[in-house]
C-alpha cells in the first residue's frame, strides 16, 4: 500500500485482505503519527466478537531505542486504559494481538487493537459543516465521556475533534488513549506529546521528569473549552492563522498581556461555560469538575435525559491480579500475552481455569483461557522436555494461554521463554529483534494469539 492509497503516510502500512487472529484487513480509516487504523471484517466465527471493526495497528521494534521507549510507552498507556475501564462514552476494544509473521519484517512483532467500529469523527463531521446544527447534543455527549474517565480516575491528555468519534447510531465516543494517564492524587504524568491547540497554558512551560509530565483533569476541561469554542461558532478561541500564531496569543493571555476575545457567536451558558473552562490558570479551572460542567452543558443543550449517576468505584488493590489484553514486541516486548479477550467483552459461559497456577509460578496451558493441560514452574527451566520439570505436551501442542502469579515483590518476577533448549533462539525467533518468543509480565494472564512453542523460560527483572 502506498502512501497515495491512505491519502497520507500511515505509521503502520498494511496491505488490504492481511489476516491477524480473526480479522481481515479491508480498506484504511485514519493515520496518525503513532499508529494506523483500518477497517476489517471478522472472517472466522468466534462468539462475542462482531462482524466489523477497527484494527489500529501500532508499530514494531524496527526503530531507534529513543523512538522504541516511546512507542513502547504509549502502546502500554492505551492497552492498560482499555483494560481498565468499560463505559458506554468510551470506544470498546474487543480484543488485542500481536502479529506473529517472521515473513514480513515491517509487521512482525505490531501490536492490534481490535476496537468497535466508528462511523467517523468530529474532524471530518467539522470540515463539511463547521457549525453542525447537532452541536451541542455532540458536545453534551463528549463532556459524559471525559465525566465517565475522570470519575474512574484517568485524565485523557489529548480531546480534539480528531479524537471523538461518531457512531453509526449517532452517538459518541471518545478514543485514543495513547496519552491517557491514571491520576496518582491529584495529578497524572503523561508523555511529552500534545495537540497545541488544545493544550493550557501551564503545560507550556510544565517541568519533565523521567516519568513524564504533570497533567491534570483540568487539562481536559480546557482542551474541553477549546473544542465547544468551535464546533459553536466555527472558530479557534484564540487568534491566530497558524498554530505559531495561536500559540503567541495563548503565551500573551496566560501572561496576563491579552484577554481572552471569544466569538460573539457565543452568549449565555454556553459563553460562561466556555469562559469556566478557558480560565487562565490551573487553580481557576480546578473549580469547575466534569461531573459540574455536565450539568450546565445538558442544560445549554437542553438534552432531556440526563446521564446517569456513575457507581462509586471501589480503588484496585495492591497486587490485584490483571487480565492483561494484549502483548507484543515492541521494543522490550513488554507483554506477552496475546489475544486476549478481558472478562468485561469475554462470551457469557467462557470457563477460566488460570486459578490452578499455583502462586509464586508461572503456567503455561494447552487451551485458550487457562483451560486444558498445565505446566508450572517457580524456577528457571532450560529444557521442558528432559528439565526438572517435563512438560510433555508441548513437543506436539502449542502453548494457548500463559498465567504469571508471581509476585511483584520479587527482584526477578517476569518470564521470558524461548523456543530452543537453554534460553536460544531458534527458528522464526531468529528473526526477532530480542530473539525468543516472548515475554510476560507479573500477575499478567491472557491467550497467545499464533503459534507459540516455548522450548524454555527463564526469570528477568522486567520484560
Amino acid at each position: 500500500m502506498s502512501d497515495t492509497d491512505t491519502g497520507g503516510p500511515f505509521a503502520v502500512s498494511v496491505p488490504a485482505r492481511y489476516r491477524i487472529g480473526a480479522w481481515e484487513v479491508r480498506e484504511p480509516l485514519a493515520a496518525g503519527a503513532f499508529g494506523s487504523v483500518y477497517a476489517a471484517r471478522r472472517v472466522e466465527d468466534v462468539p462475542g466478537l462482531p462482524a466489523e471493526a477497527a484494527l489500529k495497528f501500532l508499530p514494531t521494534g524496527t526503530r531507534t531505542p529513543r523512538q522504541l521507549r516511546h512507542l513502547q510507552e504509549l502502546t502500554q498507556r492505551e492497552l492498560e486504559m482499555h483494560r481498565k475501564l468499560s463505559r458506554p462514552r468510551l470506544i470498546r476494544m474487543y480484543e488485542a494481538l500481536t502479529v506473529n509473521d517472521a515473513e514480513v519484517p515491517a509487521l512482525d512483532g505490531a501490536t492490534v487493537l481490535v476496537l468497535e467500529r466508528a462511523e467517523g469523527s468530529l474532524d471530518a463531521l467539522l470540515s463539511r459543516t463547521p457549525k453542525p446544527p447537532s452541536g451541542p447534543t455532540l458536545l453534551a455527549q463528549i463532556c459524559e465521556g471525559l465525566h465517565q474517565l475522570h470519575h474512574a480516575g484517568w485524565v485523557h491528555g489529548d480531546i480534539k475533534p480528531g479524537n471523538v468519534l461518531l457512531m453509526a447510531d449517532g452517538t459518541v465516543r471518545l478514543g485514543d488513549f495513547n496519552l491517557a494517564a491514571e491520576m496518582n492524587g491529584t495529578h497524572a504524568y503523561s508523555p511529552v506529546f500534545s495537540t497545541a491547540d488544545y493544550t493550557p497554558p501551564e503545560l507550556l512551560w510544565s517541568e519533565i521528569s523521567e516519568r513524564g509530565r504533570q497533567t491534570r483533569p483540568t487539562t481536559d476541561i480546557w482542551a474541553f473549552g477549546v473544542l465547544a469554542h468551535l464546533v459553536l461558532t466555527g472558530t479557534m478561541p484564540l487568534p491566530g492563522g497558524s498554530n505559531t500564531a495561536r500559540k503567541e496569543a495563548l503565551l500573551r493571555y496566560a501572561r496576563g498581556m491579552d484577554d481572552l476575545r471569544l466569538s460573539p457567536e457565543l452568549s449565555g451558558p454556553w459563553l460562561e461555560i466556555v469562559t469556566d473552562c478557558l480560565a487562565r490558570t490551573h487553580e481557576e479551572r480546578t473549580a469547575h469538575t466534569t461531573e459540574s460542567l455536565l450539568r450546565r452543558v445538558e442544560q445549554a443543550a437542553g438534552t432531556t435525559t440526563p446521564a446517569p449517576k456513575l457507581p462509586r468505584l471501589r480503588p484496585r488493590r495492591p497486587g490485584r491480579r490483571r487480565n492483561i489484553a494484549a502483548a507484543g514486541t515492541i521494543g522490550a516486548a513488554v507483554l506477552a500475552a496475546t489475544g486476549f479477550l478481558t472478562l468485561r467483552d469475554a462470551p457469557q459461559g467462557t470457563i477460566y481455569g488460570y486459578e490452578r497456577c499455583p502462586v509464586g509460578s508461572v503456567c503455561f496451558f494447552s487451551e485458550p483461557n487457562g483451560n486444558g493441560e498445565l505446566c508450572s514452574w517457580k524456577d528457571d527451566d532450560g529444557n521442558w522436555l528432559t528439565g526438572r520439570e517435563t512438560c510433555a505436551w508441548t513437543s506436539d501442542h502449542p502453548v494457548k494461554s500463559v498465567f504469571n502469579n508471581d509476585q511483584e515483590s520479587k527482584e526477578r518476577h517476569d518470564v521470558v521463554y524461548y523456543r530452543g533448549p537453554d534460553w536460544t533462539p531458534t527458528g522464526v525467533d531468529l528473526t526477532r529483534s530480542l530473539k525468543r518468543t516472548g515475554c510476560t509480565s507479573v500477575n499478567t494472564q491472557g491467550n497467545l494469539s499464533g503459534t507459540y512453542a516455548p522450548l524454555s523460560h527463564r526469570w528477568v527483572e522486567h520484560c
